[in-house]
């Protein structure tokens, strides 16, 4: 099961991935630009690190290299602060628009019937759940 898992993430991903050559942006660079946009002026360094499951150095070096990109702003709230608030540049609010919707994911996904879909997301959601609870331990 957990290799059956591992290989419809893995695919599904390279099929995304794909997609999106079009644009200059890696799919988890495409996360963190769409969790900024979704968390709007609450998205500092720490809250999008916690969005994304990734380290806050992770994260940190990351917005570098995208804000070097022109794909956001890094903003520090007072100037002597270490606290930072992360914003899109008009180009990284282009990506975020063209890449809204999915069509790959979309198509695979259709292959599923409605009561098909909503069984796999309330049982992913589930183990989602249930994995984060061993993680916090």
């Amino acid at each position: 099961m957990w290799l059956l898992i591992g290989k419809t993430s893995h695919t599904i991903l390279s099929v995304w991935q794909k997609e999106l050559a079009k644009y200059p942006i890696p799919v988890r660079q495409l996360h963190v630009l769409r969790t900024i946009d979704t968390l709007g002026p609450n998205a500092t360094l720490a809250n999008v690190a916690k969005e994304v499951d990734r380290e806050l150095h992770v994260i940190s070096k990351q917005t570098i290299s995208m804000e070097r990109d022109g794909l956001i702003r890094r903003i520090k709230n007072k100037p002597k602060s270490t606290l930072l608030t992360l914003e899109l540049t008009e180009k990284g609010i282009d990506i975020v628009n063209s890449t809204v919707e999915s069509q790959s994911i979309d198509k695979i996904l259709s292959s599923l019937t409605g009561d098909e879909y909503k069984q796999l997301e309330a049982t992913l959601n589930k183990l989602i759940n249930v994995a984060e609870e061993y993680e916090a331990d």
